[in-house]
């Protein structure tokens, strides 16, 4: 009894803890993982702006690039900076005691934090940048409080600042909390090649590619699902006039 009441504590708390965190979504996302020019755009994005410094290690470039229809040569010119075969996987040069020294934590794979962490969240924490000068890198985050990482599409996004209000505390003392986040710099250096895309769009297409990153398979099982119901679909009507051959002389 003691065992199952642990349990429901436990369970009551996580989901408080969830709620909490889901406080700071300021925007809705949904992935799509049937549009083939997102996924490379998105590539495109991961390969410039995050594989400096993270990895995709469980991912070969030649298996994104026939996943998403990027061929060899174009993968060779536009995405590979660190090798010339086609074969590798998604690492990075930095060693991990060299990120320690440079960074004071490794920076994580990113090959499966679509799945840990939600296509919803990590688009919410790339929008929601903002300035902090008490910071070491100058910003922090609204879905990841003191977050290490510094603002690297910035550039893409121009720079934010928190909103604060004023609210009475439970001590019924005056409390700030951020608001909404406001942009007060606009980008400008934004490569050319982003000329005609919105921040927001750009986040979006790097989100889709990451939750392509974290199950390449869901591709495939799609086109599968379709198969599979329409299999299914034909043997009930082969099954149904089976049935109906056999039980007729019974009846």
């Amino acid at each position: 009894m003691m065992r199952i009441y642990i349990l429901i504590v436990f369970i009551l708390t996580a989901q408080g803890s969830w709620a909490a965190g889901e406080d700071n979504m300021q925007h809705e996302f949904t992935y799509d993982l049937s549009d083939q020019a997102a996924l490379q755009r998105g590539a495109r994005t991961f390969v410039n702006y995050c594989l400096s410094c993270h990895s995709a290690a469980y991912m070969r470039f030649n298996r994104m690039g026939e996943d998403i229809g990027i061929p060899d040569s174009v993968l060779l010119e536009n995405f590979m900076f660190g090798t010339d075969k086609v074969g590798s996987t998604m690492t990075v040069a930095m060693t991990k005691e060299s990120a320690n020294q440079y960074f004071g934590i490794a920076p994580p794979d990113l090959s499966v934090t679509a799945r840990s962490r939600g296509a919803e969240w990590l688009y919410n924490y790339l929008m929601t940048f903002y300035l902090d000068p008490s910071k070491v890198s100058g910003v922090n985050n609204l879905v990841f409080k003191d977050v290490a990482m510094p603002h690297v599409l910035w550039e893409l996004q121009g720079w934010q600042e928190a909103v604060n209000v004023e609210e009475t505390g439970e001590d019924g003392l005056p409390v700030s909390r951020i608001d909404h986040l406001q942009l007060i710099a606009p980008p400008a250096n934004k490569p050319e090649v982003y000329q005609d895309e919105s921040y927001e769009e750009t986040v979006s297409d790097l989100v889709n590619f990451m939750v392509y990153l974290g199950e390449p398979i869901k591709l495939q099982r799609y086109s599968f699902g379709i198969w599979v119901i329409l299999y299914m679909f034909f043997l009930l009507i082969i099954v149904y006039f089976l049935k109906k051959e056999y039980w007729k002389d019974i009846n």
